[in-house]
Formats: structure tokens, sequence, C-alpha cells
């Protein structure tokens, strides 16, 4: 080979190599410049946000919500799926909990007095001092105290949404677990 061809092959290998370089750093500055801080990215809009949960549809949500996160997991043989709606982070880097809605299905909840029976243990409650109003959820029976609502859809299936009492009012939780319901 030629010194000519040589050094005009280590040219074009060299600047093919400057060229990838900059390829990747060019690609590495756009993906780079296209990360924004969290604070500033706005969420995604209500409708994108609701949708199905476990065979329950999401028809309604209160406006101011955050970002939402599913989880599945399970305690006592009732298996639960929930969608979770935060807010953050603040100035210290926590989030804070906006609005939760929960299916629960396990052969326990016959009822909706199983359900509340279920829920004491479940969340640690003093049966005594935990002040529960009864409402209809739809077309469910359901029991009310003040950021939460839970209600019996079926043997077996049973509903509940909770919500930031600091942030939303009662008839918030109340109209979102009435837009909570199983598909049909």
């Amino acid at each position: 080979m030629s010194r000519s061809s040589l050094r005009s092959r280590r040219i074009v290998i060299g600047s093919a190599i400057v060229l990838a370089s900059l390829g990747a750093w060019t690609t590495t500055a756009t993906a780079a410049s296209a990360i924004e801080p969290a604070y500033s990215v706005a969420p995604p809009s209500t409708e994108q946000r609701a949708c199905t949960l476990d065979g329950f549809v999401i028809e309604h949500l209160p406006d101011g919500i955050g970002t939402p996160s599913d989880f599945e997991y399970e305690w006592e043989d009732v298996s639960f799926h929930s969608r979770v709606w935060e807010t953050g982070p603040d100035p210290e880097g926590a989030f804070k909990v906006d609005l939760t809605v929960k299916t629960l299905r396990g052969e326990k909840l016959t009822d909706l007095e199983a359900l509340k029976t279920f829920l004491i243990e479940y969340e640690e409650k003093d049966p005594d001092n935990w002040e529960l109003t009864p409402v209809k959820v739809g077309g469910y029976d359901g029991l009310f105290t003040g950021d939460e609502v839970f209600y019996f859809v079926a043997p077996g299936v049973a509903a509940e949404v909770t919500i930031d009492p600091d942030r939303f009012t009662d008839e918030d939780v109340l109209d979102t677990a009435a837009g909570f319901h199983p598909e049909t």
C-alpha cells in the first residue's frame, strides 16, 4: 500500500472517529437537554390519568392531583390493586399522597360489615372511635369518614378511596368513589 493511500486511509478513519464522537456527544447533549428537573415537568392531564384499575373504571378525578403509580399487594388473603397519585417533591424532597383508589378482593369480604371488620384490623383502627357514616356509592353500600370511603361491591370484591383532606373536600372523595366502579 502506498504512503499516500495509507495517509488517506488514516484521515478517513480519523474523520470517522471524530464524526462518531461528535454524533455521540450531540446525541448525549440533546438527550441531556431534554431532561428537565422534576418540578418543571407538567403532570399528565386528568384525562390521561383516568382509565381502569383491576377491572374498575376510573371516571372522575379531582383537579390538582399529581402523578400516578400502581401497586399490587396482599394482606391476610385479601389482594389489593391500588393507584396512588402524589405531588412533589417539596423543597425537602418529600412527596405527598393526594389520592388513592383501591380494589380489594378476597373470600372474607362477604358483605359491608365483613369489609369494615377487615379494614379495622388492616388499618389498625379503634372500632369504638372510628366514626363512619353510611353512604351510597353509586348503587353500592359504603361507609364514609372524611378522607376515606369504602364500599362493598359483591361477595369477594370491595373498593376504597382515600384523599388528602387538607387539599380536597368530602365531595371530592365521594365524587371520585362514585366514578370508581366495575367495568360494565
